[in-house]
This record gives C-alpha cells, sequence and structure tokens, in this order.
C-alpha cells in the first residue's frame, strides 16, 4: 500500500490540459484536493507563493488565449508584478493553469506531463483525451517519436 500524498490541483474543468493533468493524479493512485480557481481563486498571498515556489515570474503565470489579457494591456512591459496580480485578482481566468502542489514541489504544467514529475510511479497505461499516449501498460512514459 502507497503512503498518503497529499497533492492539490488549482484546475479549470473546461481546461483540457487541467483534465489530462488531474487525470495523471488520479492514474497516480492520489485523489487530490481540487480547487476550482475560477469560482474560488487563491488569495494575494497565496498565489504569490505558489509563483515563488513553482521558480516562475508572475508574467510566467498570465494566461493570454481566452482572457481579457489583451483588453487589460497586460502585454505592457512597464506593468510591474503588482499590477500583474492586481488583474489576476480581479480577473481569475487570467491565472494559468493547472498548478499542482505536492510535497516534491509546485508547477505549472503546461504540458500535463509535468506533474509526472511531482507524482509516484503511475499504476498503469494512460492517455491524453487526445488519444496520445503518455503512459504505457507498465507505467512508463510511453516511447517518444
Amino acid at each position: 500500500m502507497r503512503p498518503a500524498v497529499d497533492v492539490i490541483i488549482y484546475h479549470n474543468p473546461g481546461c483540457g490540459t487541467s483534465r489530462n493533468t488531474l487525470a495523471m493524479i488520479r492514474n497516480a493512485g492520489i485523489e487530490p484536493h481540487i480547487v476550482h480557481y475560477l469560482q474560488n481563486p487563491p488569495t494575494r498571498l497565496l498565489l504569490r507563493q505558489l509563483i515563488q515556489r513553482a521558480n516562475l515570474s508572475v508574467r510566467d503565470l498570465l494566461r493570454e488565449k481566452g482572457t481579457p489579457y489583451a483588453e487589460l494591456g497586460l502585454g505592457d512591459a512597464a506593468l510591474g508584478d503588482d499590477d500583474l496580480l492586481d488583474a489576476m485578482m480581479a480577473h481569475p481566468i487570467l491565472i494559468n493553469r493547472p498548478v499542482v502542489v505536492t510535497p516534491k514541489g509546485v508547477r505549472l504544467c503546461r504540458p500535463s506531463e509535468h506533474v509526472l514529475d511531482l507524482l509516484p510511479p503511475q499504476q498503469g497505461a494512460f492517455v491524453k483525451e487526445d488519444g496520445e499516449r503518455v503512459i504505457d501498460g507498465r507505467g512508463h512514459r510511453a516511447a517518444e517519436g
């Protein structure tokens, strides 16, 4: 029996990458704490801590696609971290996802396979929603190419 592993995923169920990441966490035999961050965004302090623990810049966690990024002028290089955090707090859709927290660290899991570095071994085969085989039947990463 595996020891319990505490995992948190900041999840958007409307995002395929987020759904695939969640499925790989479950394929490792873990039922994570799921934070639907669009409805329950992290506090400003927690968001800053997640960014630091993931070794990202605030801008690295800023999502452009499908967000008000352009309308808010967030591409302006003169905007500082506080300005970007203000925008993320006002519009949580600007927070890129999924962010996963485990005892091994914090990571923005784009692509979804990044989560594998934070988890115990997979318990069986895994195929992404788009049909891409990621894990073979023995729980190992599928051969590339």
